[in-house]
Formats: structure tokens, sequence, C-alpha cells
């Protein structure tokens, strides 16, 4: 099953629905404060008692993405958000990037795993046969899985810049692989 979205990543896909590209959260009067710049002007998005679960897990989200980027899908498009913590008036504070991955070169073969090779090759051949791209459920039957690790799967190979989907749309999965790259369909 895939990982579900955390709340720094949640926060990240509202700013990027009014076009910004960076927030900031700061520790304020109690509060974990998140402030985004709209019309050059910063403005607070979110505050979350600093006491609470919500404050402790997106504190806990910016210090694993400050060590390592997170790859996250923002409205069928992949973005890498990238944190740097700074000193702010003796507590940390953040700044989170949000930039679009950029688009690989489609003539390199990308890596995948077997597993995920087998899905994209299984989503080539369908849509080749059947003028459209599978249903999750049609890839849940073909592998014998369950529906959480076929989500899961999807999941990961949109975030891996392997598929792209369209946001509340099914059958909508566009293979972003050259067939060339893919493995036999076993």
């Amino acid at each position: 099953m895939g990982r579900p979205k955390t709340i720094l990543e949640d926060i990240c896909a509202h700013v990027r629905s009014f076009d910004c590209s960076s927030i900031t959260v700061e520790h304020k009067d109690t509060h974990e404060r998140v402030l985004a710049e709209f019309d050059g002007s910063g403005r607070q998005i979110a505050a979350f008692p600093s006491s609470g679960s919500d404050a402790r897990e997106l504190r806990q989200n910016l210090y694993a993405a400050a060590k390592r980027p997170v790859r996250t899908v923002i409205e069928g498009q992949v973005f890498i958000l990238k944190v740097r913590v700074y000193d702010s008036f003796g507590e940390d504070a953040f700044e989170v990037e949000i930039d679009p991955v950029p688009s690989r070169d489609p003539s390199a073969a990308p890596s995948f795993t077997p597993k995920q090779g087998q899905y994209l090759a299984y989503i080539y051949h369908y849509s080749k046969i059947h003028r459209q791209s599978p249903a999750e459920s049609d890839l849940q039957c073909y592998f014998r899985v369950s529906a959480p690790s076929v989500n899961g799967m999807i999941m990961t190979l949109e975030r891996n810049g392997l598929i792209r989907r369209t946001p509340g749309r099914g059958r909508s999965i566009q293979l972003l692989v050259r067939p060339e790259h893919l493995p036999p369909l076993e």
C-alpha cells in the first residue's frame, strides 16, 4: 500500500492551488504558523497549536524533508519538497520550496523494480488492446492482489514519474515510459 499524504504534503498542495511555490513555517505565540506569499505579501494560511498532534506531525514531516527531499504528486504533477531549517529567535523555522520535477529524457531508460515493470507493461498492453487505460480493478484482477496494493503501486508509479493520471477521472493512467524500455509481460 502507498504511503498516505502527510500534513506537509496537504499544505503544499493547498498553496500550489494559489500558484505559490514556497511556504514558511514558524513557531510564534504557542502556535506553528504556516505562511505563504500572495501578491508580494506573506499571509498566514494555517496555524496549529504547538502542543497538538498536527503541529508535532508537521514538525516531524519538516525535519524528515530537511534530511531527504520529499516527492509528492499535486494535481497530477510530480513535485519535490525541499526544506531548509533556520534559526528564528531561538526557535527552528522552516522554509519549504515546492519545485516541479524536471521532465526526464524520454530516450533514456528509467529505473524501476521488476514488479513495477510488470505493472507498466500491463498498462501498456491493456491500453493498446482496449484503447483506454486499465481501471485499478483490472490491475487487481490480473495481478491477483488487493485493491490497496494496486492503489499503492499506482501512487508509487505516479510519484516516480513513470505514469500520469488526471485527478478525479477514472481510467486516466498515461504511461510515461517508452514501450522499448518495458520488460516482457509475464
